[in-house]
């Protein structure tokens, strides 16, 4: 017996893959929204299921089915972000959004094994670890303005219906999220210099250098871990490059059974620590004026799913 809303005819068919071509722009956003993947794929799967629970009569009387399936996902998100913070507040440590692994990487380490390309996440400077960590200072409003409008396009007057204000309102959230993410910054420098420091890094942290690594810091550096009080990880970021080193140096990451290797996170260069075949950490590098200026160590296992044993 065919399901109420399997399409029927050619019209319907169309539309049916219209709405499911739809997915990887909605995993995307959500992505963007939230920091993590494993909510994004949630968010996407109730923005479906509340698109299949109407009759196709409802459907039908949608005129742009993919605006609809926008506006329910960033509803949703919106509703999360809120939430979140309340959650958080009871987080164990530090809370770092869900790295993301080099494409190729995330599909070899898919639990499925056959990944579907919708749910591919475009890496880009938008998801960068640096963007996503000012993304989560800002309040919800000003997140899902901001994106939805400067990342996605979406003029502000479909963004007031999604986040309740008027489209002045949306204008001068958007306006705000901005300013933070713009501020003057110091120059990370081309892709291949930050390659090489991360390979540096890598490599006095294995030699347990101290003095290398303070060399290859910012004065000012941050390390920030995220074990999510699963995984023992420092509860506050450590501030000096004197106190980073000594810090990783200290650290049983660098220990034998461990073996650290150069990744792709959230599309910048970055590392990966694993023992036995297994993901224990994925490092995040922000570079500014030729230095590391902050790195963000993932540890808690539950945002480290969607990792590869191999890069």
């Amino acid at each position: 017996m065919a399901h109420p809303s399997e399409p029927v005819d050619g019209r319907s068919d169309a539309r049916l893959s219209a709405i499911i071509s739809e997915r990887r722009q909605l995993t995307n956003l959500a992505y963007r929204l939230l920091g993590s993947l494993a909510d994004a794929e949630d968010v996407v799967q109730e923005t479906y299921a509340r698109w299949y629970a109407m009759s196709p009569r409802q459907q039908e009387d949608i005129d742009a089915p993919g605006g609809w399936l926008t506006t329910v996902a960033s509803r949703i998100c919106l509703d999360l972000l809120r939430s979140a913070r309340v959650r958080r507040e009871r987080y164990v440590g530090e809370w770092i959004p869900e790295p993301l692994p080099d494409r190729a990487e995330w599909i070899s380490g898919r639990s499925s094994g056959d990944a579907d390309p919708a749910d591919r996440v475009t890496l880009d400077e938008s998801v960068s670890m640096a963007f996503l960590v000012v993304l989560d200072a800002m309040t919800p409003a000003e997140r899902v303005a901001f994106i939805l409008h400067d990342i996605f396009g979406y003029p502000f007057a479909d963004v007031a219906v999604i986040v309740g204000r008027t489209p002045g309102a949306c204008r001068h959230l958007a306006a705000s999220a901005r300013r933070r993410l713009h501020a003057p910054r110091p120059d990370a420098g081309p892709s291949t210099r930050r390659a090489d420091l991360v390979r540096a890094f890598k490599r006095a942290w294995e030699a347990k250098d101290i003095d290398a690594l303070i060399g290859l810091l910012a004065s000012d550096a941050t390390a920030t871990g995220d074990g999510g009080g699963l995984v023992t990880a420092a509860l506050h970021p450590i501030t000096g490059a004197g106190q980073v080193a000594r810090f990783f140096v200290d650290r049983p990451t660098a220990a034998a059974g461990v073996t650290l290797q150069e990744c792709t996170v959230n599309g910048q260069p970055g590392l990966v620590a694993r023992r036995d075949g297994v993901t224990v950490s994925v490092m995040a590098f922000d570079v500014s004026d030729d230095r590391i200026s902050h790195i963000w160590a993932v540890l808690n296992p539950d945002k480290l799913r969607s990792w590869a044993a191999t890069c």
